[in-house]
C-alpha cells in the first residue's frame, strides 16, 4: 500500500509538472506568449528573470562527422515577427565542459542557429555560435572573464546578426549569415549540459523589439 501511495504520488507529481511546462508562459519585455520545447529539470520566473535548469546529457547539435546528432535541450520559444531584436543576459557557473545557455533560432530539427555562452573544451567561458543547416557549422569566439555576458540576435528579412556586450551599451558584432527558410521561425532562451549532470542558467535583462535594423555593424 505504501508503495503505491509514493507510485500514485511521483505520477502526480510528474504529470502536474508536465501540464504546467506545457502552459503558455508570460515574459516581461516579451510581448508573444512563450511554450517550452524539450522539458527542463527546474524553471524559475521572478520579476522578469528567467532560469532553467537543464539536465544531465541536454545539447542541440549535429556534428559535421555525422556521428553525433541531438536536439533535447529544454527551450522556451516564441514566434517572432518577421523582423525583431532580441536581447538578454546569459549568466551561468561554468562547471562542467560544454555547459551553456544561449538564444536560438529554429526553423526545424535541421536548420537553426545556437548563440552560445559556453565552458569550452579548454576550460574557458566562450562566446560560441552554431549555424546548422543540415550539419552544425561550430564557431567558436573571444572568451571572456566574467560569468555573464550581454546577448542579442537581430533578424532583418533574411539576415541573421549575432553580437554580444560587457556593458549592455557597446555591441561587437560576432556573425553574419543568411538564413534562407519558407517554415515559420521560433527564438527563444535555452540550457544544456552534454557532460555535466545540470547546468541552471539566468536570463536577465530581457527585451524584445519588432523592429528591423538597418545598419548590422551597430546593431541599430
Amino acid at each position: 500500500m505504501k508503495r503505491l501511495i509514493l507510485f500514485c504520488f511521483v505520477l502526480t507529481t510528474m504529470l502536474s509538472k508536465a501540464k504546467a511546462q506545457q502552459a503558455p508562459v508570460k515574459i516581461n519585455g516579451v510581448p508573444q506568449l512563450l511554450y517550452w520545447e524539450n522539458t527542463p529539470n527546474s524553471v524559475s520566473l521572478k520579476a522578469g528573470v528567467l532560469e532553467i535548469e537543464a539536465g544531465a546529457k541536454t545539447d542541440m547539435f549535429r556534428d559535421p562527422n555525422v556521428t553525433y546528432n541531438t536536439d533535447n535541450a529544454p527551450k522556451l520559444m516564441f514566434v517572432p515577427n518577421k523582423n525583431f531584436v532580441l536581447t538578454a543576459t546569459i549568466e551561468h557557473s561554468f562547471v562542467n565542459k560544454w555547459d551553456a545557455g544561449a538564444l536560438v533560432l529554429k526553423a526545424d530539427s535541421l536548420n537553426w542557429i545556437k548563440f552560445c555562452f559556453e565552458r569550452d573544451y579548454l576550460g574557458y567561458r566562450r562566446i560560441v555560435s552554431v549555424v546548422t543547416k543540415d550539419v552544425s557549422d561550430d564557431a567558436n569566439a573571444q572568451s571572456l572573464n566574467e560569468n555573464f555576458a550581454h546577448f542579442k540576435i537581430a533578424k532583418a528579412d533574411n539576415a541573421i546578426t549575432l553580437y554580444v556586450s560587457t556593458d549592455g551599451k557597446k555591441w561587437l558584432l560576432i556573425r553574419h549569415l543568411q538564413f534562407n527558410t519558407d517554415k515559420e521561425i521560433k527564438v527563444g532562451f535555452m540550457a544544456q549540459s552534454p557532460l555535466g549532470q545540470r547546468c541552471k542558467v539566468k536570463f536577465s535583462n530581457i527585451k524584445y523589439e519588432a523592429k528591423k535594423i538597418k545598419d548590422p555593424y551597430t546593431g541599430n
